[in-house]
């Protein structure tokens, strides 16, 4: 083509783009339009081939004789159980290689757990701090659970109504300080977390969320962005989460002469931070009342009464995540009752969220209760939240029940009771090992830290566990001792129904244990 006859082809096609368009039809489809004629000017594109599908074997059987007769058995040998878990199973929090070494638990009775190797293991952090009534299960939780499967198994919350919903509702309202009346029940405490934070938003029309950076509030989308720990790097970063630097560092040492001076510069930073992120932005601050796998840190005083206080102030509110404080871990109903004087007055949150030991570990079950202002908001509004299993009128029978038992027995009385010999017991600790720097607790919860001789951090959270605590774990079970360990941190909190004797032994068992982490830090 001469550059005369481009020209005029050119010149043709720009006086029918300049020509108004009759249809879209003319625009995009018509012979020798605009899009049509600049096509055949260069515009063809590349040849391509859709992938090729290959077809995989899709079948999935459906009757009984199309899958292992074994599933029939009344019982499994240990060598099917291993062979089992090797091919299927996988561990959540940690690579799953880790299963291999795991006991094979066959039954529980008391605070004890007993496994495959005829072993009887002290359960010395009520497994992930949730089975708070040990493993003898009242006859009450029981027979209410068989009662609600004899009567409806399941009722979907968004189109019925049961009775246990209504009464578990009722009387956690009254277990509540006043003010505190709506309830909702989710499966898990990052579905209650999840769901708070959705609540917050809704309600104040925000989006930011403030939390502090020694924290977890769960792995689902919300709670893991809320988390502080290291288990938040899991999930991919989202916005609107903001992290606060607490009162309590691991490694920088606070400002200030006196602890009350230490507190009014945190809380002096946590308002210019709220300055810098905008008052109005904020929905929320969610906060554990005493951090559990952070390990068992107390607030100062005045330190959350001051977060009250800046809440009020910029109008935000405030989550009491009590996922593993609530229902008597601590000595008192609520870990946030811990911040109030002798009358009852102090610190008391929007929202409040638990889980574990409302059902002591029976059956997967959590709550979220609101304010009085909260429940006639929503009343007209979507919390944004929800989930198939929520309010699951089982779980909600054996968590009835559960609370039920805890009221019945005194059990927080008791966990108060006890909490003095419990904390005697954690400093002889102390004094007797030398790779331990302190500890700290509150009621029937406590905590560790480590330290290795030359007065540093033996290993990060984040980091994989080193070969001494390998080796103290392995001495922990030799004692006859069952727990969650999560170097630096060593947690300790037996169910609250042990006894002073099965306290004390407990004790020495750990002692002997951390004979051998002393050791193996090079003490």
């Amino acid at each position: 083509m001469s550059r005369l006859d481009l020209s005029k082809n050119l010149s043709t096609i720009a006086k029918r783009a300049r020509a108004p368009a009759t249809s879209a039809s003319n625009v995009y489809t018509a012979p020798g339009s605009n899009f049509s004629a600049r096509v055949k000017l260069g515009m063809q594109p590349w040849s391509h081939s859709l992938p090729i599908f290959i077809p995989r074997d899709a079948k999935a059987p459906s009757r009984m004789e199309d899958v292992s007769a074994a599933h029939w058995d009344e019982k499994w040998s240990v060598e099917q159980i291993r062979n089992a878990t090797s091919a299927n199973v996988m561990l959540t929090w940690a690579p799953s290689k880790a299963k291999h070494g795991l006991p094979i638990i066959t039954h529980g009775e008391g605070v004890y757990l007993y496994t495959s190797d005829n072993e009887k293991l002290l359960d010395w952090t009520s497994q992930a701090v949730c089975n708070n009534l040990g493993y003898t299960i009242p006859t009450a939780i029981k027979s209410a659970v068989a009662t609600q499967l004899d009567a409806v198994p399941f009722v979907y919350g968004g189109l019925g109504l049961t009775e246990v919903r209504a009464r578990l509702s009722s009387l956690v309202s009254e277990i509540l300080p006043p003010g505190l009346t709506g309830c909702l029940f989710p499966s898990s405490g990052s579905e209650a977390n999840e769901a708070a934070i959705s609540m917050a938003r809704r309600f104040t029309g925000r989006t930011k969320v403030l939390s502090m950076y020694r924290s977890y509030h769960g792995a689902t989308a919300n709670g893991a962005a809320a988390t502080g720990d290291f288990r938040r790097w899991f999930q991919p970063s989202q916005g609107d989460y903001v992290k606060v630097q607490g009162p309590h560092n691991i490694l920088a040492k606070l400002n200030g002469e006196s602890e009350q001076e230490k507190v009014v510069n945190c809380l002096t930073m946590l308002e210019e931070q709220i300055l810098y992120e905008g008052p109005s932005s904020i929905a929320c601050m969610i906060l554990e009342s005493i951090p559990g796998a952070a390990g068992c840190l107390t607030y100062p005083d005045g330190y959350l009464q001051g977060i009250r206080a800046l809440a009020d102030k910029y109008n935000f509110l405030i989550i009491s995540d009590e996922v593993m404080m609530g229902w008597g871990r601590t000595g008192t109903t609520w870990g946030f009752q811990h911040y109030t004087d002798s009358s009852g007055l102090g610190f008391v949150p929007d929202i409040v969220t638990s889980a574990k030991g409302l059902s002591a570990g029976v059956l997967p079950v959590s709550m979220v209760a609101c304010s009085d202002e909260l429940l006639s908001f929503f009343e007209e509004n979507s919390p944004g939240y929800g989930s198939t299993y929520s309010n699951h009128p089982v779980a909600l029978a054996a968590a009835y029940e559960t609370v039920k038992h805890v009221l019945e027995h005194n059990v927080v009385d008791k966990v108060a009771a006890i909490a003095p010999s419990f904390r005697q017991n954690m400093e002889w600790l102390v004094e007797r090992h030398p790779s331990i720097l302190q500890s700290r607790s509150v009621g029937l919860f406590g905590c560790l830290d480590t330290v290795k001789p030359s007065g540093e951090i033996p290993q990060h959270g984040h980091e994989g566990r080193c070969d001494a605590f390998s080796t103290y774990l392995g001495a922990m079970r030799a004692e006859g001792l069952i727990g969650l360990c999560r170097p630096p941190l060593i947690h300790v909190a037996p169910p609250l129904v042990i006894s002073e004797e099965e306290l004390a032994d407990g004790f020495m068992r750990h002692s002997r244990a951390l004979e051998v982490l002393d050791r193996e830090l090079g003490f």
